[in-house]
């Protein structure tokens, strides 16, 4: 009985350490989601404002806290990054500055295009070294992929690739020919609802063809 006692502040103890441990790491989760809707919510909303310097400075921020905030201290973060990485970063610096230097709607405009040309070099980036880039997102949740599943990463990053590029291409199209309205209509909301539609079909092929697919082989 008294060594139970003895347990018990021990393990009371062990729960108010880990419990600030437990409010920081949620904490930073909800930093990375807010920061993540940070960018689609301030596209949607440019169209209502005349002022594409102000919405450079907004995407600025955005871009450096999104690899700043919740990872730690900024050093640490940034030391983290890649040469790959450091490209596209200075690549969508350097256009969120030019907004802001020369205020100028058509390169606002022009952004969202400059973020899907970013998401190629970085996945197609992956295909030429290795490993894709959707194997490293799986292998987060199962470090030992089976060979089947490691080709199966490499067609979808294929796929995604394929998506930036034409997705970019119609962002630069609504970009010059649509009214600011629809422009930041398409880039702001309806572009990542195909993003949500291409992340469902994949889920569906993955569990209905994939997975059985590859049970049917190790059962052989």
């Amino acid at each position: 009985m008294s060594a139970a006692r003895s347990r018990m502040p021990a393990a009371a103890h062990e729960a108010a350490a880990a419990a600030p441990g437990t409010e920081r790491h949620w904490g930073k989760t909800v930093v990375q989601a807010l920061l993540k809707l940070a960018y689609p919510a301030l596209i949607l909303c440019a169209w209502r404002w005349d002022a594409p310097r102000l919405v450079g400075c907004m995407l600025f921020a955005i871009l450096w806290l999104q690899r700043c905030a919740g990872n730690g201290p900024v050093a640490t973060s940034l030391r983290r990054m890649s040469a790959l990485d450091w490209t596209v970063v200075g690549l969508l610096s350097c256009a969120s500055a030019a907004i802001v230097v020369t205020n100028s709607e058509l390169l606002l405009r022009l952004y969202p295009s400059l973020v899907n040309l970013g998401l190629l070099i970085a996945f197609g980036a992956t295909l030429v070294r290795g490993p894709s880039m959707i194997e490293k997102f799986a292998r987060l949740g199962n470090p030992d992929l089976p060979p089947g599943a490691v080709r199966h990463t490499r067609r979808v990053t294929r796929v995604w690739c394929a998506f930036f590029v034409l997705n970019g291409a119609f962002s630069a199209y609504t970009a010059l020919y649509w009214s600011r309205a629809s422009w930041s209509l398409y880039n702001g909301a309806l572009a990542y609802g195909l993003i949500g539609a291409l992340l469902v079909a994949e889920v569906i092929w993955r569990y209905l063809v994939v997975l059985p697919r590859a049970a049917r082989s190790g059962a052989a």
